[in-house]
């Protein structure tokens, strides 16, 4: 696993499997600026840690461990989870923060409801697969979704930060953005005090547009690369959900690129593999 900070305020973890991205945002420091713009992975935590979300996850039980840990001694205390949509592998948040409630868009909510067993063995065959073992060090064996928080989206969702100085902490939003398309449910997350954009399955440096799985749709996905274009004008740094940060010139170039994928199926020299011309062909499969 990678661990690095694209801001003081966002952590991002990348999985050994399938690059899968998790990210960590806490609430900015009061007054806004008025901290350095250190990198907090090779500073001391703050004494008091500011509240933080965790976004998606890695996927193997040590990575888990290491991004509670990671997020502890870099002062992100996170006290809630969110998942960019319902995909086994965005999943296991609760595996590093067991106490913590998950929190995902109301159409993540509708796909999960009464079919949560779907992501259980879904994990449970890469498990089986993979030779993987969960369950160490106290936590639970599989996985287990805890009552979801169904959030309404587009809206917002707060972190509360410091004291602002009359008592009571000041309200830092995260923008919920509508992101159907690489399946029928999602959200993307845009964090503007760090101008970077959490946009789970969408715009990865590493694997083409996918719409052939849980009711995917290519037009809609194709209406949510319009949805995230102002965005990613606007952005710093880009999370995808596979193929870890990017900066906002290179998620450009890759909005660019996977518009013409949708549009024409013109298939990125750079994303041209094998594996990518078996979810190409799923692709036209499920388009036809």
């Amino acid at each position: 696993m990678r661990a690095l900070a694209v801001h003081p305020d966002v952590l991002v973890v990348v999985s050994r499997v399938w690059q899968t991205t998790a990210a960590i945002v806490r609430a900015p420091a009061a007054p806004a600026g008025s901290e350095p713009a250190e990198n907090p992975l090779g500073a001391a935590a703050a004494a008091a840690p500011r509240e933080a979300f965790l976004v998606d996850s890695p996927v193997y039980p040590d990575e888990l461990e290491l991004t509670a840990q990671v997020a502890g001694q870099a002062g992100f205390g996170v006290a809630g989870l969110l998942a960019t949509h319902g995909d086994w592998d965005h999943l296991l948040g609760r595996f590093a923060f067991p106490e913590a409630a998950l929190g995902v868009a109301e159409t993540t909510a509708a796909r999960l409801s009464g079919h949560s067993g779907e992501a259980v063995r879904a994990l449970r065959a890469f498990d089986d697969e993979h030779y993987v073992q969960r369950g160490q060090n106290g936590t639970p064996p599989g996985l287990k979704l805890g009552e979801l928080q169904a959030l309404p989206v587009p809206g917002k969702i707060g972190l509360a930060g410091p004291d602002t100085g009359d008592g009571a902490p000041a309200e830092h939003d995260l923008e919920l953005h509508p992101a159907p398309g690489h399946t029928a449910d999602g959200m993307a997350i845009w964090v503007p005090w760090a101008r970077t954009l959490i946009c789970g399955d969408y715009l990865s440096p590493v694997e083409i547009p996918t719409w052939h799985d849980h009711e995917g749709s290519r037009s809609q996905y194709r209406a949510t690369l319009d949805v995230l274009k102002p965005l990613v004008d606007q952005a710093d740094w880009v999370i995808p959900g596979h193929g870890g940060p990017i900066d906002g010139d290179r998620a450009l170039a890759l909005w660019r690129e996977d518009v013409a994928y949708v549009d024409r199926y013109a298939m990125p020299i750079a994303r041209s593999g094998a594996r990518q011309k078996q979810l190409h062909a799923a692709n036209e499969a499920a388009s036809a």
